[in-house]
């Protein structure tokens, strides 16, 4: 696991956090969170009692907790638990705090978002527009990156059909597909733009969304005329796709003598203006 060590402030108090290159998340000190949230004298006492209970109800979550070294006060590095934002709010919920309260509302409102849209799959579309006008992003750049959704659908329908399984499946095709149009695989492209968690497309120009969804859309295209079945010949079909929109790149910028691909992303003003 490779990471890098930081410092979150939540109410000014520090948690101790480690980003994971591999994993593209964060981890996050339990002693530190639940100090603060519990506001118990002894942190590590409340943790090693509130995990053996957690592990009587049969709560998976602190099973699965990492153990990993951060710099403790001593300044030494030294083993801690340490949990995912998803385990972590997990773990938050157990914890009889107010000052726990809002991270639970909060989880409960989610929670009934995430079930109307379910029930009204339009609600979702909505709630995305509506986060990116909040975000500043043009109505133009809204409308290309609503398509992109479409085409990825329409893409992992394809890869379904062809025997392709969810998840690690799935992104290692994406990265074969960034690979080809881009040049560079999606953790160099994320890089490349200072990213972490955030997703890659919404830090794309307009041309980097329109190139994109020629890679996925091409790979749709030359699946459903070759006919893969399974990973393995699916991936040769990610990469053909991908190289349509690679060769579209190419000329552009011969065309234009500048690059498609640009460190700029969301935090960047000039970011949708694509000159």
């Amino acid at each position: 696991m490779t990471g890098k060590n930081a410092i979150k402030l939540f109410e000014n108090q520090k948690i101790r956090a480690l980003w994971n290159e591999d994993d593209e998340d964060w981890y996050f000190s339990v002693i530190d969170v639940v100090g603060v949230l519990s506001e118990s004298k002894s942190p590590s006492d409340y943790w090693r009692k509130l995990k053996q209970r957690l592990k009587e109800e049969g709560n998976e979550t602190v099973t699965n907790c990492h153990r990993l070294k951060l710099q403790a006060k001593d300044g030494k590095m030294r083993l801690t638990d340490v949990a995912n934002t998803k385990q972590l709010l997990r773990i938050i919920q157990s914890v009889p705090s107010p000052k726990a309260e809002p991270f639970k509302l909060w989880l409960a409102e989610v929670g009934k978002e995430r079930l109307d849209e379910i029930a009204d799959p339009e609600l979702a579309m909505e709630r995305a527009i509506n986060t990116y006008r909040k975000k500043g992003y043009s109505e133009e750049w809204i409308t290309q990156r609503l398509k992109t959704i479409e085409i990825r659908k329409d893409l992992t329908a394809e890869w379904q059909r062809s025997g392709v399984e969810e998840g690690i499946e799935y992104a290692i095709l994406t990265n074969e597909i960034t690979k080809a149009w881009s040049g560079m695989e999606t953790k160099e492209y994320k890089n490349l733009k200072n990213l972490k968690k955030e997703s890659l497309r919404d830090n794309m120009s307009n041309l980097e969304l329109v190139l994109n969804m020629l890679a996925e859309a091409s790979t749709t295209e030359i699946s459903k005329n070759v006919n893969p079945k399974g990973f393995e010949e699916s991936k040769d079909v990610a990469k053909r796709g991908g190289n349509v929109a690679g060769e579209a790149r190419k000329n552009i910028e011969k065309e234009s003598g500048r690059p498609v691909i640009t460190k700029r992303n969301a935090k960047t003003p000039e970011l949708l203006d694509d000159k």
